[in-house]
């Protein structure tokens, strides 16, 4: 291999490295580079000086980048045309290319092969691991970075001066910010790092939830209407009292005829008042739709010092009810007390094989046992999976082949599925 060839072959590995610093700097997470840079140590040093400034980064990777480009071109043009002459038969076709066309069968051929091998491989390859390689290549990166410094600065300062004064603009001034999405995308990084048999650091897992809790709708927390436990209006106190007996509720729904004609609730101690009638003890009750934040839900019980609302569908029936204590439930996991009864069955089998309640929500289950049940937003519980799947409530024993999973309905009733076996299938 000639000079000529190992010039050109030096140029494409620089134009590759510049390319890929350059995308690698964009597509990295900025909150996993400030955390290497708070690290002691030279590592980050030198990431603190590289992102001090981003465009001026940028511009020398720039800078760099069209000198390797111009080098190659320029010894690439010689190659081809010396391999043109020595190897294509000396036709009166074939010269027609050499001679007339032959700045245009270069470009062609040179941009091809630099296209491929310094800009979109290295660009796939530098934005799949961009943390790593930005940590991996910050030396080099520093040494050209202070070898193109003066360049940089030029044309950094011709370009504000054109920002600032031909298109009316504050120049370069931007600053390195954190996004919701880069947060979310670290916070998941760090989750996935947690080996199966570990547990998720409780800070973690909450600073997760309060990432996805702006986007979180009631029908996602709600008790469901099927689950819900409502009284007639005109029942006596009595028997309520024996309802409040029974559950272990504090708050029980009230209805008029229907559990879709929801017109409040009572609280337990209203009860002390030994009333005649639930009319007179009957507190109002707030209705919300299906598809209201429960953030704003959560809004508006503080304001109007309330606990419980009675969650609506489009048509204005009962859908359910949600209760402060279910949102809160989504920051910081289940919170139990004394009433609450754990009557959802979660039976690990054997490594390949679950038995869980269809009322066990999918991503809980993911979550806690590491598996991969498909997710969406038209259901929330291994149930609703199924039901979506087949597009009816299935009968028992039926079996169901999902992703690589088996589903069997165990237990079901006329109105929904209440036991389901997973197993785990093996990897074709």
């Amino acid at each position: 291999m000639g000079t000529a060839g190992i010039i050109i072959i030096l140029s494409l590995f620089f134009s590759a490295f510049f390319s890929g610093m350059e995308i690698a700097f964009i597509s990295a997470n900025k909150i996993h580079i400030e955390i290497e840079k708070k690290q002691e140590g030279f590592l980050a040093s030198i990431l603190t000086r590289l992102t001090k400034k981003p465009s001026k980064f940028i511009a020398t990777m720039l800078i760099g980048n069209n000198i390797a480009l111009v080098i190659y071109g320029f010894f690439m043009g010689d190659v081809l045309m010396n391999w043109f002459v020595g190897v294509v038969p000396q036709n009166a076709f074939l010269a027609l290319f050499i001679t007339d066309f032959s700045l245009l069968t270069q470009t062609l051929i040179s941009t091809f092969i630099i296209l491929i091998t310094a800009e979109f491989l290295p660009k796939v390859l530098f934005q799949i691991y961009a943390n790593n390689l930005l940590k991996l290549l910050a030396i080099p990166a520093l040494l050209f970075y202070i070898l193109f410094s003066l360049i940089s600065d030029f044309i950094i300062w011709i370009s504000d001066f054109i920002l600032k004064h031909v298109f009316a603009t504050s120049g370069d001034e931007v600053q390195l910010a954190f996004s919701k999405m880069e947060l979310g995308d670290y916070i998941t990084e760090q989750m996935e790092t947690v080996m199966e048999e570990d547990e998720v650091d409780a800070e973690i897992q909450i600073f997760q939830n309060a990432l996805e809790f702006a986007a979180v709708k009631a029908r996602e927390v709600m008790v469901p209407r099927t689950e819900i436990v409502a009284v007639e209006m005109h029942e006596t106190p009595k028997n309520l009292a024996k309802l409040f007996t029974e559950t272990g509720y504090s708050k029980i729904l009230i209805f008029n005829d229907t559990v879709d004609n929801v017109i409040g609730y009572v609280h337990s101690y209203e009860l002390f008042k030994k009333p005649k009638t639930i009319k007179s003890i009957l507190l109002p009750v707030e209705f919300v739709p299906e598809t209201m934040l429960i953030q704003d839900i959560l809004n508006v019980l503080i304001k109007k010092r309330k606990s419980i609302a009675v969650v609506l569908d489009e048509y204005g029936g009962t859908s359910g009810i949600v209760t402060v204590e279910d949102i809160v439930e989504e920051l910081f996991g289940e919170i139990e007390d004394e009433h609450d009864t754990t009557d959802l069955r979660e039976e690990v089998v054997d490594e390949r094989n679950f038995l869980f309640s269809a009322r066990l929500e999918v991503d809980g289950i993911n979550e806690n046992y590491k598996l991969n049940l498909p997710v969406s937003d038209e259901y929330e519980t291994l149930g609703g999976l199924l039901v979506h799947t087949l597009g009816e409530i299935p009968e028992k024993e039926v079996e169901l082949t999902i992703a690589s999973y088996r589903f069997t309905v165990l237990e079901v009733s006329n109105t929904k599925i209440d036991l389901i076996s997973i197993e785990v299938l093996e990897d074709e």
